[in-house]
């Protein structure tokens, strides 16, 4: 049963990653379901996703050679180091205290991916809200999502947008190619640190590959309010879940 709920998540989470992302918002809380403790469902949800953004990353790749390599470049490094941040301070955090984070990181990433077009919308009708491919913005998105990879993809474009990025098949290429970069050096961080549940990730990973492919043909014929609405119900609830495991240690 255990291995039948982690890797119908896994699938499903590829699903939702080709279609507008949020994947993570199942592949953790199926590990934690199981009993994987929290900060090892992290690290591991973190591996069992990585092989999407590969494929999306070459997906994208007309789009990425459109962008400046020298940008390109220091945007990647940018990322890393965040991603080295985040990813090391998990492991100085407890399953405790990283329990009591997760619920605020999850809603306030699916209140990111809900309110997504307003927050492009708005940054259109200024001038570039935030210096456009700014440091300080990337680096804080970076070390949370070396910190907890869940709506990362999500947060990032909101990102873009205050950038003043308005193509979106230019702001998803960008977001692919990030998003490789981060979850690379938070995956060798983990596997480094022990922190990965191997024999979980391992079918996970061809899982969420699968529900990749599989998430094309549904990305093209589910409307998007459809898709905005379902991940948003994903989230909020594993959102009050989360709040909810808190109720006892108070």
């Amino acid at each position: 049963m255990d291995i039948t709920v982690i890797l119908f998540a896994a699938f499903c989470a590829g699903i939702l990653n080709t279609i507008a992302g949020g994947g993570t918002f199942l592949t953790f809380p199926a590990l934690v379901f199981i009993g994987v403790p929290p900060v090892a469902a992290n690290a591991t949800s973190a591996v069992a996703v990585f092989p999407g953004y590969l494929g999306g990353a070459y997906g994208f790749r007309t789009e990425l050679g459109q962008f400046d390599k020298k940008q390109i470049l220091r945007l990647c490094f940018i990322t890393l180091f965040g991603g080295l941040i985040g990813s090391l301070l998990l492991f100085v955090s407890s399953n405790k205290a990283f329990s009591i984070v997760v619920p605020f990181l999850l809603f306030g990433a699916t209140l990111a991916f809900l309110f997504g077009d307003t927050i492009r919308t708005w940054a259109e009708k200024k001038d570039r809200a935030v210096s456009p491919y700014g440091a300080v913005g990337l680096l804080l998105v970076s070390i949370y999502g070396g910190y907890f990879n869940g709506g990362l993809g999500i947060v990032l474009l909101a990102l873009f947008a205050l950038w003043g990025m308005i193509n979106i098949h230019e702001m998803n290429a960008l977001k692919n190619g990030l998003s490789l970069a981060l979850s690379a050096i938070s995956v060798a961080v983990f596997a480094i640190g022990g922190l990965v549940e191997w024999q979980h990730a391992l079918g996970m990973m061809v899982a969420s590959t699968l529900g990749g492919y599989a998430g094309a043909p549904i990305a093209r014929a589910l409307p998007k309010s459809t898709v905005r609405i379902l991940i948003a119900l994903v989230g909020f609830s594993m959102s009050i879940v989360f709040f909810w495991r808190l109720l006892p240690s108070q």
